[in-house]
Order: C-alpha cells, then sequence, then structure tokens
C-alpha cells in the first residue's frame, strides 16, 4: 500500500495529553519540539490532542493470538484498578514539558454515568446530530464478537461520517464541532463516557466523503490493551485511508512503519484477525456513515451481561432495573419501563424526530412516543423564568392526568433540554394523602444547562426557580382538577356545629364576617399565568353568607326545583335530629357553588380541547418546516459542492488559457 505525502495528515498512534503547558507565571509558553508539533492540517500546536510517534517499546506490540482478551475485571464498578506494573512502559519522559493522561481516566471519566440506558443515548444523540448532514437512520442491535463469540453491542448510522481529523477528535478529550445551536453534544465527551460505561473496548469504522474525497478511518480504545500491556497513558492507534480513482480501491495514508505498528495492535486487541477483515466491515456502511463495535460488555454482581439481550428478541433490557409491584397497570406503564426496557426509553428520548429519520432497536423501528398524549384534562402553562431581573425564556408547560389515574400513583414531569429528555418522571412533590398522584407534565427547558452525563441538570438558580414553579403547578392543578377523576373535593367544608348562636337558633352575624375574612385551615388557590382558573375562590368562607332564615327562602324562590327537598331537610337531619338553619343555609349554598363550578368546569374543557387541536396543528407545522428546512440545508450543501467543481475547471481552464497563450506568443 502507497504512502501519500500531499495530504497532512498524522500517521502515528494517537496519545492524549494536556491542553496547554504553562511557564512560571501561567502564560502559555510555545512547545516547538518536534512531538509537540500539531500535524493535524492546520490544527494548532496547543490542541488537547497532539499526534506524537509511538515510543519505539509501544511501536512493536505484536502476537499471533487468535482471542481478544478480556479486561482484568468484567465488572465495571470494579474496574477502577489499575497496574502499570506489568512492563516498564512507566517511565517518566526526560525533557518533556507535558503530562500524559493516564488510563484509568478512561474508567473514572465513565463513572458519570450511573445508568446504562443513558450511555446507549448518548451515542444516539451523536446519530440524531448528523440529521443536518443526511442522516436517515440509526441501527442499535446485538452483534457478535468473531474471535470468542461472545456478544457486543453495534451503533451504526448513514451520517456525514469522520475524516481522518474528526476522529481523532472523537478519540480525544475535549473536542467539539457542534456549534449549532439544536445540535445534542457539546462538551466532546460523551462518546468516551458513554463507550466505555458500556463495555472495556470499543473499535469505530467511519468513512467520510467532501469535496470529491473518499477518506476512511479505523480507530481502537481499549481499555483491555491498556490494562494488559501496562500503559501509563492512553494510546489510541488510528488506520486512516484514501480512495484512489486511479486504482480504484482505498489506500493508507500511513507510512509502512506506522501502519504496521498500529495494525498489529488492532489486530491483537480487536475482535478482527486480518485487514481483510477489518476493511470488510464498511461494506454495509454506504457512501458515509459511522460503525460502532463495543465489545467485552461490562457484566453485573450476578456475572450475567449488565445488558440482556435474551429475555426479548425485540428489545434490551437490564434486568436489575425490572421492578415488579401489585399493581399490573403500574408495571405495564411507560412510566415504570422506561428504566429497564431500551425500546420504551428510546421512544419518548426526543421531544420531535422528522419523519425521515428512523431509530431502529433489534431490527424493528422505535415507534415515536409523545407523553402529552397519555394525558386527560390538559392544561397548557406559560411560564417565563427570570434570573438577574431579566427574563430568560418563555416554556410552555403541558400538565394533566394520565389516562390511567386515579389507578396509578404515578407522577412527575418529562424535562427536555433541546429535544432531548433530560429527566423523565421528574417528581418534584412527595404527594401526602393523594395530593399530585397521577399529575404528569412534558416541557422543553433550554434555559437550564444539563450535566455531562445529560441525565440531570446543574443545580442553578434557575433549576431552583423551575422545581419550585412545577410544584406549585402540581399542587394548583390537583386542586382545581382532581374532582373530575373521583376524588372527593377536599375544600369544601364539612358542616360543624356553631359556637355562636343568638336566641331563637339566629348565628351570630360577625362569626360569618371574621370568616369571610381569612381561614387558617384553608389555603386561596391562584391559577398559574395562562392557566385558566376553575374555581373564581377556592374558599367556602369567600361564599355568599346569610344572617337569618327570611333571607334564605327569597333565595330558594329563585331554584324552585330545590325547594322541596329543601323543605323536607328543613327540621330533620339525617340522624333523626333538629338540624340549625344556619347549616341548612350553608348545605344550600355549597350545592349552588357545586352546580356552578361543573358548569365552568365543562366550558374550560371545551376551551382547553380547542385549545389542544391548535397546539396539535402548530406541532405538526413545526416538524413540517423542520423537514424543509432540512431538505434546504442539503440541498445547499449540493450546490455548494457543485459550485466548488465548477470553479476547480473553471480554475482549470484559466491555466490552459494561460499555456496556450504563451505558446501563441513564443
Amino acid at each position: 500500500m502507497s504512502y501519500n505525502a500531499s495530504i497532512n495528515v498524522s500517521h502515528d498512534a494517537l496519545v492524549v495529553k494536556p491542553e496547554h503547558r504553562y511557564g512560571s507565571k501561567g502564560l502559555v509558553l510555545p512547545q516547538d519540539s518536534e512531538e509537540n508539533r500539531g500535524s493535524l492540517g492546520a490544527q494548532s500546536s496547543t490542541s488537547v490532542v497532539d499526534q506524537v510517534r509511538t515510543p519505539p517499546e509501544d511501536a512493536g506490540v505484536t502476537s499471533s493470538s487468535t482471542i481478544c482478551p478480556a479486561p482484568v475485571c468484567r465488572q465495571f464498578w470494579k474496574a477502577g484498578s489499575y497496574s502499570d506494573e506489568l512492563s516498564s512502559k512507566s517511565q517518566q519522559p526526560t525533557g518533556k514539558n507535558y503530562l500524559h493522561v493516564h488510563p484509568m481516566f478512561l474508567h473514572s471519566n465513565a463513572t458519570s454515568h450511573k445508568w446504562a440506558f443513558g450511555a446507549v443515548a448518548e451515542l444516539l444523540d451523536n446519530a440524531v446530530d448528523e440529521i443536518q448532514n443526511g442522516a436517515t437512520f440509526v441501527i442499535v442491535d446485538k452483534t457478535t464478537n468473531p474471535k470468542d463469540g461472545t456478544t457486543a453491542l453495534l451503533v451504526q448510522d448513514d451520517g456525514g461520517g469522520m475524516d481522518p481529523q474528526a476522529m481523532r477528535h472523537c478519540m480525544g478529550f475535549g473536542f467539539s464541532d457542534k456549534k449549532s445551536d439544536s445540535a445534542i453534544g457539546r462538551y466532546g465527551n460523551g462518546f468516551k463516557t458513554s463507550t466505555m460505561r458500556l463495555g472495556a473496548d470499543v473499535i469505530v469504522f467511519s468513512r467520510h466523503y467532501k469535496n470529491q474525497t473518499w477518506t476512511q478511518s479505523i480507530g481502537l480504545l481499549s481499555y483491555t490493551y491498556l490494562t494488559r500491556t501496562g500503559h501509563d497513558r492512553i494510546v489510541v492507534p488510528i488506520l486512516d485511508y484514501e480512495y484512489k480513482a486511479s486504482t480504484s480501491q482505498f489506500v493508507t495514508l500511513q507510512d509502512r512503519e506506522h501502519f504496521i505498528s498500529n495494525l498489529s495492535i488492532l489486530l491483537e486487541w480487536s475482535p478482527f484477525s486480518t485487514e481483510a477483515e477489518l476493511l470488510q466491515q464498511f461494506d454495509n456502511v454506504g457512501s458515509h456513515g459511522t460503525k460502532v463495535i463495543i465489545y467485552n460488555l461490562w457484566l453485573n454482581s450476578d456475572a450475567k451481561l449488565e445488558l440482556d439481550f435474551d429475555s426479548d428478541a425485540e428489545d434490551i433490557l437490564i434486568e436489575g432495573n425490572i421492578k415488579k409491584t401489585g399493581c399490573k397497570i403500574m408495571n405495564d406503564h411507560i412510566a415504570t419501563r422506561f428504566s429497564y426496557s431500551l425500546r420504551v426509553y428510546l421512544s419518548i428520548l426526543y421531544l420531535r424526530i422528522p419523519e425521515t429519520f428512523k431509530i431502529l432497536l433489534r431490527g424493528k423501528v422505535v415507534e415515536h412516543h409523545n407523553v402529552a398524549d397519555d394525558l386527560k384534562h390538559q392544561q397548557y402553562i406559560l411560564y417565563k423564568p427570570q434570573a438577574a431581573g431579566h427574563e430568560e425564556a418563555e416554556v410552555v408547560t403541558t400538565i394533566g392526568f394520565l389516562k390511567e389515574a386515579p389507578k396509578v400513583n404515578l407522577c412527575g414531569f418529562c424535562v427536555y433540554h433541546k429535544n432531548r429528555l433530560i429527566m423523565p418522571f421528574w417528581q418534584v412533590v412527595s404527594y401526602s394523602n393523594s395530593r399530585g398522584r397521577g399529575v404528569v407534565g412534558a416541557l422543553e427547558a433550554n434555559f437550564v444547562e444539563p450535566t455531562h452525563n445529560k441525565q440531570d441538570f446543574e443545580k442553578t438558580v434557575l433549576l431552583q426557580k423551575l422545581e419550585k414553579r412545577l410544584k406549585e403547578m402540581t399542587v394548583e392543578y390537583w386542586n382545581c382538577h382532581s374532582v373530575l377523576i373521583g376524588y372527593r373535593d377536599l375544600k369544601k367544608r364539612r358542616p360543624t356545629a356553631p359556637q355562636n348562636l343568638q336566641p331563637g337558633g339566629r348565628t351570630n352575624v360577625n362569626m360569618f364576617q371574621n370568616n369571610s375574612a381569612g381561614d387558617s385551615g384553608r389555603q386561596t388557590i391562584n391559577p398559574p399565568p395562562g392557566f385558566p382558573g376553575v374555581f373564581h375562590n377556592a374558599n367556602l368562607a369567600s361564599l355568599p353568607r346569610v344572617s337569618s332564615e327570611p333571607v334564605v327562602l327569597e333565595k330558594r324562590k329563585e331554584h324552585p326545583d330545590l325547594v322541596a327537598s329543601a323543605a323536607s331537610k328543613r327540621k330533620v337531619g339525617n340522624d333523626g335530629f333538629s338540624v340549625p338553619g344556619h347549616i341548612r343555609v350553608e348545605q344550600f349554598v355549597q350545592g349552588s357553588a357545586t352546580r356552578s363550578q361543573d358548569s365552568e368546569t365543562t366550558k374550560l374543557m371545551d376551551e382547553n380541547k380547542k385549545l389542544r387541536a391548535k397546539c396539535l396543528d402548530h406541532k405538526v407545522r413545526s416538524q413540517n418546516l423542520e423537514i424543509k428546512a432540512m431538505n434546504l440545508r442539503s440541498e445547499v450543501e449540493k450546490v455548494k459542492s457543485e459550485y466548488e467543481r465548477l470553479m476547480e475547471e473553471l480554475q482549470a481552464l484559466g491555466t490552459v488559457k494561460e499555456e496556450r497563450s504563451r505558446n501563441v506568443n513564443t
């Protein structure tokens, strides 16, 4: 295989080092030494991942073994122990002012993922970010390590792929070229944390096409290799190829020495035994795309694979997360199953997904599921968070009761950030006496920042305000709507014996005046912004009160259909004893208030249905616009490529004309 000297790409094993070295006063010092000089095109010499020549003791690692060794410890939470006394490679470099990143960092960095599905979601985020580059699918499936027959995890997409420089950024730390506001990735750390959380080793195949040039790269990040050989720094062997039209085949971009060195490491520590087997992995990648194979998957405490591929042929489960209760409805609900079923979790992972993009899990398309569609008696509440006196954003929260309520005690909010689910069914209230049960909401909070593992938010003042507001929403919604699903209206006061009676059974007027002024046992419900209140005033103390019997009789004349029933209970109560007149007044007033409230509730429900229909219409329009924008971006890229091609032809023609003119002159 020939070496193409015209391509300025590093051809050595990738070694991870810190970003800068500093002088005694903290100033960045120039790095002019040969080993510190960047070589990825115009890459700066102060990049986080520099390309240096593999030391002689590293370059000669070869083996005739046909089995890919397993890591020293197969349980993730016990794999952090590391010994670099296995070889003589733990030598302090002399005369070099930089530090290496130790392989232990791979494991400690991956511990940010407490949940295996969170690591899988990181890999899917990379594929979803490629939608703008034409990606139409991402595959998550089971595959097999051909060397030892063990189970491995496959994640593959047909996005734009990675050129040699992007491959090194992917394998390095701190790089992120995702500048788009809609991009999910940001920190440039997700690939390393997610792959190392799922398994000890990962091999990446990526093919990229740009400016009529095809390149393909193979990279290996192996915790097993580093631990077994006792390296004191992270070494990543990478192979780069470029397509040559003259020979109709891919040729290597590395010089022979370093190509053989990196290839020998790949063949010993990857699942593939020959270069032909490595290149065969590109057969189903197409003209562009990326394939990730994670092998030596971690085991749980029972010495079983943490990811269960066998219990369900169309799903991937986490056996240890399955928690069964006595209620079948709760066991089968999405709010319970997402914690152990990858198919369920992926169905709610994104708030919106283009129809042109598919997630295929174990060969079957994952159906997108909107949590808001599971709610009844929906309300749309507008929230405008503020920090330092400035308004951050406008957030519309959809809130309602689960369709299964009140048979389930599930509750919480699905909080998204830039279309990505960060906190599923976040319980902001600890319900007591059933308050808050069955209340679920969904919102997209782009004004708060997610943590690196994208399973929580940074604990900022804005997050505290959001949590407080969601608590208020839950309580307010429950107080206003719990009666609609069968709960007792706790705002109604039970009749109690009066303490202040005037002679003749008349009630003291001053008592009602005091009660109307305030009641310490009840709270007035204030509807949130954008949330129509069902009850104008939730306090019974504020309902119309009377002070004597004649006024009550005058009121009853306005309701002739209630006179008979009211008269029959005027003198004798349910227990056979006489009922004081003021209690009969209160019972009548409460009944009238309840009927008027029911009428208002019906009207509000009708209005909510209309608003929901409008919201769905806007959502569909938004999705269509996103698809159109994506298609337009794709067309723009094609036009740019065609423009560049025409410009190259124009320059070539200009050169020919100049030569002809010179020939004519001579």
